[in-house]
C-alpha cells in the first residue's frame, strides 16, 4: 500500500506561486520528486530534502517530514544546481 503524500498549506502556496511565474509544476510533479528523487539531503529538524535536476543549471528540491502514517511535504523551491551538488 502506498504512503500517504500530505501538502502543508505554505507548500500549496510555493506551488502556485511558481506557477505565477510560469514556473512548470504540479502536486504530481512534487509527489513524483519525493517517490524518485536525484538525491536525498538532511535538512533542519531531521527534515529530509528530496531533488531533482530540472535541466543543466537547476534543481527543484522538496523538504519533507517523514511521519509513521505518511510524509509531509513542508516547501518546495528551485535552486542552482552548483550550491547544491558538490563534484
Amino acid at each position: 500500500m502506498p504512503i500517504e503524500i500530505e501538502f502543508s498549506s505554505h507548500s500549496l502556496l510555493k506551488i502556485k506561486i511558481l506557477q505565477s511565474h510560469n514556473f512548470n509544476l504540479s502536486k504530481e510533479i512534487v509527489e513524483d520528486i519525493i517517490r524518485f528523487p536525484d538525491k536525498i539531503d538532511m535538512g533542519y529538524k531531521n527534515r529530509l530534502i528530496a531533488q531533482r535536476n530540472l535541466d543543466d543549471t537547476h534543481v527543484l528540491r522538496v523538504v519533507y517530514e517523514k511521519k509513521p502514517e505518511k510524509l509531509l511535504i513542508i516547501t518546495v523551491y528551485p535552486g542552482r544546481r552548483s550550491r547544491y551538488e558538490k563534484n
